[in-house]
């Protein structure tokens, strides 16, 4: 099954765009090199013969309908096996054959998948080697390697005695032995291995077993929009001693290679994946690697006073090795990066339709550290040219920042009052949140001349952007949030209904309401009157009624409630109403009415009970 790559999702008017693998989160690219294909190509590769694709495809069908007894479950693997043997090669390269075995290894004993690692392989390892780089055979490698994570942990413990134990430790021994062997393989051809699009994926699973941590498998299909960025969990599980020691000889047979993550964007992503694994694993072999990996990109020639690491920075593949780096980095290795390298050229650098990225890593690692206070000050010099860039993810970076640390968010509050010119006069304050959302200055918002008197004209709620909905979202967590609920009870109720109904301003709304005191909750639900029936029946605004709902006081779901109830038929018929019925107990509220209150007060005060607890 083959990964399909995924676009990394970048903000409108960015420039040149990066592509990014959708396997561990890392960076890197996907890309198909026909030098590298074409020793494996169709004309010099064996094939599986129609009957045998016909048997394997049945075998596959067979098993996506499971099995009922171990038993028979165990003869059915045996009995693949047994066909698989002696032609293990041609069935991993096959397209029908690669898919059957990555099926079929999560079902072997640890001693039957050893014994096909063993048959994919030779003395030499040329022919494990070409099997790991070819685009059906590398996924069957994985599959294979991954299976140490069943079994590594009871090849641990000191066995019983009975030969059932002894057997199957000695399968795990038979597996650990294969790992061990394709490892050494990997390592007597590093440079082939990392460059190569498939084989670079067998790289970084090996790393990942060889650590004890395993994210999910790859698969065949295209991940959905929720997906693509999300981290994959990683599960952690013991490993042999040896692991521990194969694991450092291949990364320091990586680091003699780490000219190859600058260069090469496959090759870098297996580097980033490297950090990330002994990040997790091996703390302090991570801070060595990064501290070489940083030395290397610091000490590369350049033009005179000019820092090679600006270079790198503005590079489609360094760049994401930097990201990785900076993301990792502890405190101290942060300050030398920002006060030997970057001091003086922040501005410049978020104004890179690629290195942008890398100071956005940099401004959130920093939020916990004294330094986001320079590096604060440097950035807000240059806000309006990165507005005007389009590269907000710098500014929503620096308002998070700003949320974290508790630092400097009166200055950036009157920064982007400015930059969206409704600092002065004070009457356009109440504007601020429809401008944040938007990301449109108040003149080309409301249509209106800067001469013009301080009245303005009555717009109803548009354009909301997801970024603009990120940067209120961030703002929202500020100490003083006053100017944005300000501007918030200054919006019609169709407007609020625009607002919790919008994909990216229903997130808003909740943000704002549910940050909000007892009286500033009230007067936004004051303002909402009337509209609670249509929030009811919309996909994303029916969300938006049940945060307000949990937040809310008894008295004021009773007033919701008693809203909602007069739309009963409306609701109850409704595919999302329906639930917000069911929810809030609008049935009981109909008609036991005393019960149903006593029942929300009693709520009310576990709500109170756990907040004080957690204050």
């Amino acid at each position: 099954m083959l990964a399909k790559t995924e676009e990394r999702k970048r903000q409108k008017g960015e420039g040149k765009k990066r592509r990014h693998p959708g396997n561990d989160g890392e960076g890197g690219d996907r890309k198909t090199r026909s030098g590298e294909e074409g020793s494996q190509g169709d004309g010099a590769r064996k094939r599986l013969d129609a009957l045998s694709v016909g048997y394997f495809r049945r075998v596959g069908e067979r098993l996506g309908e499971g099995f009922d007894e171990q038993e028979e479950r165990e003869m059915f693997v045996a009995n693949v096996l047994t066909e698989v043997k002696g032609k293990a090669v041609v069935v991993a390269k096959d397209q029908t054959g690669s898919i059957t075995l990555q099926r079929l290894l999560p079902l072997c004993s640890p001693e039957q998948v050893a014994e096909v690692l063993a048959e994919l392989g030779d003395p030499a390892g040329s022919e494990l080697k070409t099997v790991s780089c070819d685009k059906c055979g590398g996924h069957v490698v994985e599959s294979a390697i991954r299976q140490t994570s069943r079994w590594s942990e009871s090849s641990q413990k000191e066995s019983p005695g009975t030969t059932e134990d002894d057997d199957e430790k000695d399968g795990c021994d038979a597996l650990e032995a294969q790992v061990l062997s394709l490892s050494r393989v990997v390592r007597d051809n590093i440079a082939e291995f990392i460059k190569h699009v498939h084989g670079s994926h067998v790289v970084r699973t090996l790393l990942h077993v060889l650590a004890g941590c395993i994210g999910p498998p790859r698969t065949e299909s295209r991940p959905g929009p929720k997906e693509r960025n999300v981290v994959p969990q990683l599960t952690d599980f013991e490993v042999p001693t040896s692991f521990w020691y194969e694991l450092k000889s291949l990364t320091e047979a990586l680091m003699d290679n780490v000219n190859l993550s600058v260069v090469d964007s496959v090759a870098s992503a297996v580097f980033q994946t490297m950090l990330t694994v002994c990040h997790r694993k091996r703390p302090k072999l991570c801070k060595q690697l990064l501290r070489r990996t940083t030395e290397y990109l610091t000490s590369r020639s350049a033009a005179p006073g000019v820092s090679p690491l600006l270079v790198f920075l503005k590079d489609p593949a360094s760049s994401r090795l930097v990201e990785t780096i900076i993301k990792l980095s502890d405190k101290s290795l942060l300050r030398d990066l920002y006060k030997n390298h970057l001091k003086g050229q922040m501005v410049d650098l978020a104004l890179h339709s690629i290195a942008n990225f890398p100071i956005q890593r940099l401004t959130a690692a920093s939020a916990k550290h004294k330094m986001f206070l320079t590096l604060f000050d440097e950035l807000i010099q240059g806000i309006e040219s990165i507005l005007a860039a389009g590269h907000m993810g710098v500014i929503v970076q620096l308002a998070e920042s700003c949320a974290e640390s508790g630092e400097k968010q009166t200055d950036l509050m009157q920064c982007l009052l400015r930059a969206f010119h409704c600092a002065e006069p004070g009457s356009r304050h109440v504007s601020c949140l429809p401008l944040f959302m938007s990301l449109l200055t108040f003149e080309v918002y409301y249509h209106s001349d800067t001469a013009e008197g301080e009245t303005q004209p009555e717009v109803p709620l548009s354009s909301i952007c997801y970024h603009g909905s990120r940067l209120v979202q961030a703002l929202a967590k500020f100490k003083e949030r006053s100017l944005l609920l300000s501007s918030l009870r200054t919006l019609t109720p169709a407007d609020l209904l625009t607002l919790a109904s919008d994909p990216s301003g229903s997130h808003v709304l909740q943000a704002l309401i549910t940050t909000s005191s007892d009286k500033g909750r009230g007067k936004i639900l004051k303002r909402l009157e009337g509209q609670y029936a249509a929030m009811a029946c919309s996909r994303l605004g029916s969300r938006v009624l049940e945060a307000i709902w949990n937040g809310a006081s008894v008295s004021h779901r009773q007033g919701i409630a008693q809203e909602l109830v007069l739309s009963e038929s409306q609701l109850r018929s409704h595919q999302f109403a329906r639930h917000v019925w069911s929810k809030f107990a609008l049935s009981h509220f109909t008609h036991r009415r005393a019960h149903w209150q006593e029942i929300q007060a009693g709520e009310s005060k576990k709500r109170k009970l756990f907040s004080d607890i957690l204050a």
